[in-house]
This record gives structure tokens, sequence and C-alpha cells, in this order.
């Protein structure tokens, strides 16, 4: 499938307006894949505005369980669930999803001004289900000020679990006959579609991956409550490069990712920070040096961050200043140790595990604000 060309507060709701009254109509969500009700949804928009525009939430991360589809696969596959005649009048928006809510709710204003040629947000109207993503909020607060078609008057189609529809397909050992047992929640194109996609051999990888998230859960399940799990990590600069591993394991397994992990019972947040990073990559520094080299501490605690569940993990950063690249090497989790440019990562951005890529960009501003 080839990529197109992208071209909180209560909020009103109002009373559909007669077909295609609007300019310009406003869906988001994962789509991950496009169930039935998502296109009946995006097909209600178009009856309801001249010209659509579906953001694409969780765009340029890795391919995971959660999102196994790149965003502009996901597009061609909207697309070709739809009648010819619509598909003109779409416009895709790419979402990346951040630890910075604020930075995600103007990246969403910026680009919906570029697609709609700054159409004046109480002229969009949104029409969204029942919030629930995480996605559908950050639209919801970017455009507080656009009228929101009322869930009464949207299709009766009953959304599936998203999940729930991914589970059951990776839970199985042929993949093409879970998509013929969920055939009716998805549109006939869309179902088409995976199974090309099928045939790129994606799909085996993904399965381990969400065998060992699974494994992870069932791990857990005896707990009286749901775990809340604290990890540290560490991103190492030195002479414009910064310090990364490829995971050695599932989840994740080929993934670059910042060196960290679980915190230990007997160890300070620093003391684990310096611990993982020693072990992962062998760098060979004395500690007081690198404690020394620490520049600052960031918290990162979106609940959805991580597959593996609720982890708050702390983002420590040294500065190791403009001497020679010490020598590394992977160990313990990591494949791999690699000192890689700065300048390189932000083409690397699909490449990283979890919000890896999003840590960095904070500490080292990748992505333009």
């Amino acid at each position: 499938m080839t990529a197109p060309t992208p071209v909180s507060p209560t909020v009103p709701a109002i009373t559909p307006r007669p077909t295609r009254s609007a300019a310009w109509a406003v869906c988001c969500g994962h789509y991950q894949p496009p169930t039935v009700a998502d296109i009946a949804l995006i097909q209600c928009a178009l009856q309801h505005a001249r010209q659509v525009v579906v953001g694409l939430g969780g765009a340029y991360q890795a391919r995971s369980p959660r999102q196994p589809l790149s965003w502009g696969e996901r597009a061609d596959l909207i697309l070709a669930a739809l009648p010819e005649r619509d598909r003109t009048r779409l416009r895709f928006l790419p979402l990346r999803e951040g630890p910075d809510a604020a930075r995600g709710q103007a990246d969403w204003r910026a680009g919906l001004a570029r697609l709609t040629q700054s159409t004046p947000a109480a002229e969009l109207l949104l029409v969204l289900p029942s919030p629930g993503e995480r996605v559908h909020a950050l639209c919801r607060q970017a455009l507080a000020d656009s009228p929101v078609l009322d869930a009464a008057a949207l299709p009766p189609a009953q959304a599936p679990n998203a999940a729930a529809l991914r589970d059951a397909w990776f839970n199985t050992d042929n993949g093409l006959q879970a998509l013929n047992r969920l055939s009716a929640q998805w549109p006939a194109a869309v179902l088409h579609g995976l199974r090309e996609w099928h045939g790129q051999g994606h799909y085996e990888a993904l399965r381990t991956e969400w065998r060992a998230l699974r494994q992870h859960r069932e791990l857990w399940a005896v707990a009286p409550y749901p775990p809340v799990f604290v990890t540290v990590d560490a991103v190492v600069l030195c002479a414009s490069h910064v310090l990364l591993i490829r995971r050695g394991r599932a989840p994740g397994l080929g993934l670059l990712a910042v060196p960290g992990g679980f915190l230990e019972q007997d160890d300070t947040l620093l003391q684990s920070a310096l611990r993982e990073l020693q072990e992962e990559t062998r760098l060979g520094l004395p500690e007081a040096e690198l404690a020394a080299a620490l520049r600052g501490v960031v918290v990162l605690d979106a609940p959805e961050r991580s597959q593996r569940g609720r982890t708050i993990t702390h983002a420590h950063h040294f500065d190791l200043g403009q001497r020679p690249l010490p020598a590394v090497q992977g160990d313990d989790d990591a494949r791999e140790a690699l000192w890689v440019p700065v300048a390189d990562l932000a083409g690397l951005e699909d490449q990283f595990f979890d919000d890896h890529f999003m840590m960095l960009d904070h500490f080292l501003g990748l992505l333009p604000r």
C-alpha cells in the first residue's frame, strides 16, 4: 500500500445540518485497522460536509500489536472502503501522540489550518464517536470552539472494541483464518487490503510481540490492583551523538531504544539509571563522572505510553561534552549498543520502541516547534 500525500473543555453539540452544508468536517482515530463502524462515521462526515479531514493517531510509530499499520496503510484502507466519488473529498492528517499535550494540540491545529486553508475552528464540524481514545480527547481539546455533530445523529453502527479485535487477530497461528472469522467487523475492501498486508511479512513478528505482552500481563493478573511500573531511562549525549541500544528481546525486539529498565527495590532513581546504562551498554565511565554530567530529569507518565501496562519512567539526560565517543557494547537486554548522530535521529522515528523517540525529542529538539 502506497502512502498518500498528507494533504476536556465541554464542546457544544449541534443538531445535524442538511447534507454537505459545512465546508469541512473533521474525524480522527487510530483505525487500527479501520472497522465497519469507522467507515460509517467517515461517511457520515462526508454527508455533512463538502470535504473531510481524517486525523490518523499514532503516526510515525514503529509497528506494534497496538499499532500494526502505518498511517499511510490506514489511509489507503479507508480510501479503498469508500466509493470512488468520495475519495477526492478526503484529506489525511498524520498525528503524533507525545507526552506534551499542549504541543500535540498545537500541531493538530496547525495541520488542520494547512489542509483547510485556515478555515476558523468555529466552522469545522467535528464528527467523533463517544470519547475514549486519547486521540479523540486531543481533537476535542484542540478544537474546543468547533461544533460537534450530536452522537444521537450518527449511524447506528455498533463500534467494536479495537483492542479486542486485534487480540483475536494475533491470538492464533493463522492470521488469515482469524481475518475470515472476524470478517463482519471490516468492510470488504479493508479485509482485502489486510490479506495483502499479510503477504508483506509483518504479521509473524507482531504475533511474537503480542504473545510477549500477553505473558507479561498474565504474570501480573494475580495482583489485587492493576500494577503501576516505575522505570528509568538514560539519554546520553556526547559529541553530537546519542547512545542507543537495539533491543534484544520482545516486546520491541530489534527496535532502537534509550538504555534503561525497571527501578530496583534498593536503588535511587539515579542509581538505577546508571546501573541500567552500564549493564546494557558497558559504557566504561566512572559513576561519579556520569552523575556530574546529569543535566536534567523528566517524568513521562502518559497512561498509554507503554504496551506493557501503566509505566511511569524517569528519563535522565546526561551530556558528556565534546570528548571522543567512549567505547560501548550491547549486553543484558540489548542486542547492540551504538552511538547515533543526533542529525540522523529524525529519519529513524519509526524504528523506536514505545515513546523513546519523543523522549529524545524532549531533550534534543529533533522535531520542528
